[in-house]
């Protein structure tokens, strides 16, 4: 019997790879707290036995369907369409897991939920995977890789939910232990290009009203009001510009069961702004 033994709703900011990358400046090290915080929730994974990550990743944008990247062997060299002077030439090479990948998109076309998963070489991994993955597997190198797209432009939330549970579904069925990451923004207003600068927008939030409903939101998970947070969700997805429409955290809150979920939230460093988005790292306890 599989199992998820660490869920997390995690940072892939860009940034965090200029951090490491510069030499002087700025933003060396500017980002060292959410480095951290993932290979501590990597650490976490290690210690619990975890095989495999299912990552739901916002930066796949999916317009039709629901899609995992379920190939055997990941192996790319990355750069970024979006910011290309953020993530340049990024080498990854990952194992998959294509038995779980294939099982959880059965798993949801069981609940009517149009799911397809591709053994497709050539269908590359997004940043929302690869940034998070530098960093947590530093602490857990063997992990095998599972992505799940994100970022759903004609989906609702109430299919995500389902995918989610047939996430959870399939992974009790198999042999796995599964790490199970949502990789995605909170709010997610990025500052227009023409106040950018002005507001020195690397490190800032571009919304005060986003900044509170995102600090309102770790608290909610902190104490585990989850039901509460679910009946805002929608709401706050679309008045907070919710990063891929926050069907990554519908998943993961579909897989931990909804409101159901009986569980806390923990932030792992600290809430941080990112060129005007609000980011954490929360490992949900299970």
């Amino acid at each position: 019997m599989g199992e998820v033994v660490l869920a997390a709703k995690i940072t892939h900011v860009p940034t965090m790879i200029l951090s490491e990358a510069v030499e002087e400046g700025p933003l060396r090290g500017c980002r060292k707290q959410a480095i951290d915080g993932l290979k501590e929730i990597g650490r976490r994974g290690r210690e619990a036995g975890a095989d495999t990550v299912v990552v739901l990743d916002t930066h796949w944008l999916v317009n039709a369907g629901y899609h995992v990247n379920s190939n055997t062997h990941f192996k790319g060299n990355y750069t970024s369409h979006e910011f290309p002077h953020f993530i340049q030439d990024l080498e990854y090479d990952f194992a998959g897991n294509p038995a779980l990948g294939d099982a959880i998109a059965e798993k949801a076309m069981a609940k009517d939920v149009f799911t397809l998963s591709h053994q497709v070489e050539s269908l590359d991994l997004e940043y929302g995977t690869v940034v998070p993955m530098r960093f947590i597997m530093r602490e857990a190198p063997d992990l095998k890789i599972v992505s799940v797209a994100g970022w759903c432009t004609v989906h609702s939330l109430e299919s995500s939910r389902k995918l989610g549970e047939a996430i959870m579904e399939a992974i009790k069925e198999s042999d796995s232990k599964v790490m199970l990451l949502a990789s995605g923004s909170l709010s997610h207003q990025i500052w227009a290009n023409d106040d950018y600068e002005a507001n020195n927008g690397t490190f800032t939030i571009s919304s005060e009203f986003n900044r509170q409903m995102d600090l309102r939101v770790l608290e909610l998970w902190e104490k585990g009001e989850t039901a509460t947070f679910l009946k805002m969700l929608p709401e706050y997805a679309k008045h907070c510009s919710g990063e891929g429409g926050m069907h990554d955290t519908a998943m993961l809150f579909g897989a931990l069961g909804w409101d159901n979920y009986e569980g806390k939230g923990e932030l792992i460093g600290e809430y941080f702004p990112s060129s005007g988005t609000g980011q954490a790292n929360v490992v949900f306890s299970l």
